[in-house]
């Protein structure tokens, strides 16, 4: 498995990660036994990074973790985590020093550990978040106070991203980045690089379009937000299917899976594979609901630089059938 090193962290990280909002909750249900499979698969893979939130599950997906890390000692990864859903609204009122040791301290419990590895502000929806000189002094005494041991911002637009970058003590940028999200690679990915900020890539898979296993009739289990966040009705749209239409999605995610088999490798992992060796990505996170599509994923880890001509009909395919419904808009 590649490592990087995780910007203002300095933590060494695997490329793949595993991002477990699955294991938490918005995905149908997963059993205790198969997110510890998750887990499990996920570490003898080579995976040394995990993240997760305080509101995945209602803290569900914090909990597992704990209890796995507690049953298995010798994995030494990093754990990342996020606040600020907790609150009624994600904005600016809510972004105190006091709201944040409440949610940090109840992560850590959840966790089982003294210092949260990395937290990161979770898709705040007011802007002035990101700008708010108190908000980062907050967050540095939470260093200070040895809560958390490095921060970072997890966003939904470029503008936020490019906002945040700009304060010297910020460790890491969660952004959506795939091949059906790349608006990312013109500014923040080089910004990033040149701050020394580690680039956290969520949603890889658009929500498994990129797996290339859907058709226009696929349907999804009620709790699972593929079913009840299309238009946005329960958070940011640009979460589910990358704020694809699904059936375009379906019908260019069929075009990509084309695309990756002249490579040799299944859609799935040449779509990791595009945003793992993008420059100043350090850190991929595909979810998985079950031990084998942990594994799967993990493959994108090992693989051998994907040839220019795949990268040259992915950036065709986007900017013909993606980019006028997307690009705009985060």
């Amino acid at each position: 498995m590649d490592t990087r090193t995780l910007g203002g962290t300095g933590r060494s990280v695997s490329v793949i990660g595993l991002g477990t909002w699955q294991i938490g909750g918005d995905w149908g249900d997963v059993s205790d036994a198969d997110a510890h499979g998750v887990l499990d698969a996920a570490a003898e893979s080579g995976i040394t990074f995990f993240d997760t939130a305080d509101v995945y599950g209602d803290g569900r997906s914090e909990q597992r973790i704990g209890q796995w890390m507690r049953s298995n000692p010798d994995w030494k990864g990093t754990v990342a985590t996020k606040m600020i859903r907790r609150a009624p609204e994600p904005t600016l009122e809510h972004a105190t020093l006091e709201n944040f040791r409440a949610w940090t301290d109840r992560s850590r419990k959840n966790l089982g550990v003294e210092t949260l590895d990395l937290v990161q502000l979770h898709c705040p929806t007011d802007d002035a978040v990101f700008s708010s000189d108190a908000v980062y002094d907050a967050l540095d005494t939470l260093v200070e106070e040895g809560a958390i041991a490095s921060y970072g911002v997890s966003v939904e637009t470029v503008d936020q991203a490019l906002t945040a970058i700009e304060r010297p003590n910020l460790a890491t940028v969660q952004i959506i980045l795939n091949a059906f999200r790349q608006k990312p690679l013109e500014a923040v990915l080089p910004a990033a690089q040149e701050a020394g900020v580690g680039i956290i890539a969520r949603v890889p898979l658009a929500s498994g379009l990129l797996a290339g296993r859907y058709s226009k009739d696929t349907t999804f289990a009620a709790d699972d937000h593929r079913s009840f966040n299309r238009r946005g009705e329960a958070f940011d749209v640009g979460e589910t299917f990358a704020g694809v239409d699904f059936e375009n999605g379906v019908e260019a995610a069929r075009e990509f899976t084309e695309i990756a088999r002249d490579t040799g490798w299944r859609p799935p992992t040449a779509a990791l594979g595009w945003v793992a060796q993008q420059s100043g990505v350090s850190t991929v996170i595909p979810g998985a609901r079950n031990a084998a599509q942990a594994q799967t994923n993990a493959e994108a880890g090992t693989m051998n630089a994907l040839p220019e001509r795949f990268f040259e009909a992915v950036a065709e395919l986007y900017e013909r059938r993606i980019k006028p419904e997307v690009h705009h808009r985060w």
